[in-house]
């Protein structure tokens, strides 16, 4: 049920265009500052896998992709263009371009997938005493000092900026910034370089110990070996990073004399936070979407080194905000629809997401058995293995393609429960009911399947695939002044509900016993199969 502020407090109402860059594509709607979204459209962006562990995105695709989906809204809208009052991103998280004193990207973006950064960011945690590949006093320094510390997967900016620093020097020393998506984006609607408080941490070179006083920390860089001019200044989530360069603002459509402030926005797994509506203390959401993230916000920090989960600084600057991400959600939905029943498909109606809900529906819960696994491109949480893959287990000639599709939504959930299970840990309580978001969301079987999965009550939020978007937007109407962080959560309206099948509680959690084993007892043989030494 949606709770509205209270009329006589409300301001006049204007509206944020609101960038939701995935990795698939960018999506701009025009959302109003108390959350009511008017109107969107959506341009793709390709992903380019390359070999060794690779994953890299055209900078030029993403700007192309954000003026065309931006111009097409512009020209398509009812609001009268004068309420427009600024412009807010969430962008995927922990991607790197490195640019040269004029913006010019001097390479492709290194994508959040790409872990071609693992070997540097190895030598470089290692120590005298090691525990789980970590240097013991660089873990306790980290921390100390962060909360956290890299992941030797090489997914996070920093193993990004190693692997350059190493594998492309020149690149290196031409770059005058390193920055993430969400900041890329930024700079082109202002000309400026700077990063966001949050949209920094991955980068583990900022000391977070106080929510208030977040600042780069020379002896962490030192410890890497990265040049601190290199970096962006630093500014939060709600600051006005600038205004409209009026080039940008003419080709979209746009007054000039407008002067739509940008907003120092933030990242996709923060704005899909505010988003969801779960923005008080300990209240839990799932985002389902490409990847998956089970996050709450906490008023502390806390730190999980060993299942990869930590308190880390939120989009609001107030707060910390678990963190969990799952590497592959609905990419194992799309991997299955295209490399499976699509690929030597001559139905000219070839399966959609609609076609898998269906098929999955039918299925009896348990999926006779068949467990998947979907670590796809290895895996950030519970576990830090960039070598481990998914597979089907215990296949038998009694199953079916059908039974198949089943089990991949099975399996996706099934991670997000041990997921679930050290979130719930670090937060002290058990986190029922759940929030849902992203495009998986979508589908009703896939949440009734999370309901029987998780046993927790699961809250889908209206208009699910705009929850980042609605982030963004809610960040900047709080910066201009015009909701609190605490009013999001009335002005956030649940679509449905789904509660537990209680019938199905033995089978999921058999099923879930067994799925951790699957790990622990193939680690080593994906190591084997999977490690660039072999």
């Amino acid at each position: 049920m949606l709770i509205s502020l209270n009329q006589n407090h409300r301001k006049p109402e204007k509206y944020i265009i609101a960038v939701d860059h995935g990795t698939s594509g960018v999506k701009v709607a025009i959302i109003s500052t108390y959350g009511e979204i008017m109107g969107w459209e959506f341009e793709e962006t390709p992903l380019y896998l390359i070999p060794e562990h690779g994953a890299e995105q055209d900078p030029d695709e993403w700007w192309s992709a954000f003026l065309t989906a931006a111009k097409r809204l512009i020209s398509k809208t009812t609001i009268p263009i004068e309420d427009l009052v600024a412009i807010s991103v969430s962008g995927q998280w922990s991607c790197t371009v490195a640019l040269d004193a004029d913006g010019n990207h001097l390479m492709n973006a290194i994508s959040w997938l790409d872990a071609r950064g693992a070997p540097y960011i190895q030598k470089n945690m290692k120590g005298l005493i090691n525990v789980s590949g970590y240097g013991l006093r660089k873990v306790i320094k980290w921390i100390t000092k962060t909360g956290g510390g890299p992941t030797l997967t090489g997914k996070d900016p920093i193993s990004h900026i190693l692997f350059i620093k190493n594998e492309h020097p020149k690149i290196y020393e031409k770059t005058y910034k390193f920055l993430d998506n969400k900041d890329y984006m930024n700079f082109k609607l202002t000309g400026k370089f700077a990063a966001t408080f949050d949209s920094i941490h991955l980068h583990w070179v900022t000391n977070s110990r106080d929510i208030n006083n977040i600042y780069y920390e020379d002896s962490l860089m030192k410890i890497l070996e990265v040049d601190k001019s290199k970096f962006p200044d630093l500014i939060k989530s709600t600051d006005v990073l600038g205004t409209l360069r009026k080039e940008v603002a003419k080709e979209i459509g746009i007054p000039d004399n407008l002067n739509l402030k940008i907003m120092g926005g933030s990242g996709d797994l923060q704005m899909g936070a505010i988003g969801s509506g779960a923005v008080k203390d300990y209240e839990g959401h799932i985002y389902l979407g490409t990847s998956s993230f089970v996050i709450c916000h906490s008023p502390k920090k806390a730190t999980d080194l060993f299942h990869n989960i930590a308190a880390i600084p939120s989009a609001n600057p107030e707060k910390y905000f678990i963190a969990s991400e799952q590497e592959t959600a609905g990419a194992c939905l799309t991997f299955l629809r295209d490399k499976f029943l699509n690929f030597h498909s001559q139905e000219e109606k070839p399966h959609n997401y609609a076609d898998l809900d269906r098929i999955a529906e039918k299925i009896p819960a348990g999926s006779k058995n068949l467990i998947f696994t979907p670590w796809l491109y290895g895996e950030r949480s519970p576990i830090d293995d960039p070598t481990v893959r998914g597979g089907f287990h215990n296949l038998s000639l009694e199953h079916n393609l059908d039974i198949a599709v089943r089990a991949v939504f099975e399996g996706v959930a099934l991670n997000s429960r041990w997921v679930l299970k050290y979130v719930e840990k670090m937060a002290g309580k058990k986190m029922d009911p759940l929030n849902i978001i992203g495009g998986g969301a979508i589908s009703d079987v896939w949440c009734q399947i999370y309901a029987d999965v998780l046993n927790r009550t699961i809250r889908r939020v209206k208009n699910p695939i705009q929850s980042n978007a609605r982030g963004a937007a809610f960040v900047a109407s709080v910066g201009l002044g015009y909701i609190t962080f605490d009013d999001i959560t009335g002005l956030t309206e649940i679509s449905k509900m789904f509660t537990p099948n209680q019938d199905n509680r033995a089978i999921y959690d058999k099923l879930f016993k067994q799925f951790v084993k699957i790990y622990k007892k193939n680690r080593k043989i994906y190591q084997h199969l999977n490690l660039k030494s072999h």
